[in-house]
């Protein structure tokens, strides 16, 4: 005998499955690149947006017009993705470390922002990429301060003479809010 269909439940509901969307972004210094694919590696779209807090702002914004944003991979969380990662925590997404992809993905698919920003979203979908971004506000990155402080005293015309000008491998991992153009 045939059974009548059920409706199904409001917490077994399995379409919120299907608008979930999964954020890959290749970072540089001026502009990130940004993809999104759905949660079956579909690419909904991609984009790029300017390294500042309004390019954030516009980054978030697109992405939520595509699906519900609950993870991102994010390439160099250390450096130039610093930032974008810290903004999308305190969004309340999960944003995980990617590492760029290798040089045979790149001879197979090409070398483009777009093309490493998909393969960002495919690290985080099929679980190769996992580990959670540097935080970069805790005693660590306070650590890191006072020595990288240490490690410039004495550069100048007299011991402790401390330079007027930060050197060209430092990496401001400041709040947004205190170090980019809106």
């Amino acid at each position: 005998m045939p059974s009548m269909p059920q409706p199904i439940p409001d917490d077994q509901d399995d379409t919120s499955e299907a608008k979930e969307i999964v954020l890959g972004v290749d970072t540089h210094k001026d502009r990130h690149a940004a993809a999104v694919l759905s949660t079956l590696g579909v690419l909904l779209s991609s984009n790029d947006f300017p390294a500042t807090a309004a390019g954030y702002r516009a980054l978030l914004a697109w992405a939520g017009t595509l699906g519900i944003l609950r993870r991102a991979g994010v390439e160099c969380t250390g450096s130039y993705g610093a930032a974008l990662a810290r903004y999308l925590r305190a969004a309340g997404i999960e944003v995980i470390e990617v590492n760029a992809p290798d040089k045979a993905t790149h001879r197979r698919q090409g070398k483009t922002d777009p093309v490493d920003a998909q393969a960002a979203a495919r690290a985080v979908l099929s679980g190769r990429a996992s580990a959670t971004a540097k935080a970069g506000d805790g005693p660590v990155e306070m650590l890191r301060g006072v020595h990288v402080g240490q490690g410039l005293r004495g550069q100048g015309p007299h011991p402790g003479h401390q330079p007027t000008r930060k050197p060209s491998w430092w990496q401001p991992t400041q709040p947004c809010a205190r170090r980019c153009r809106t």
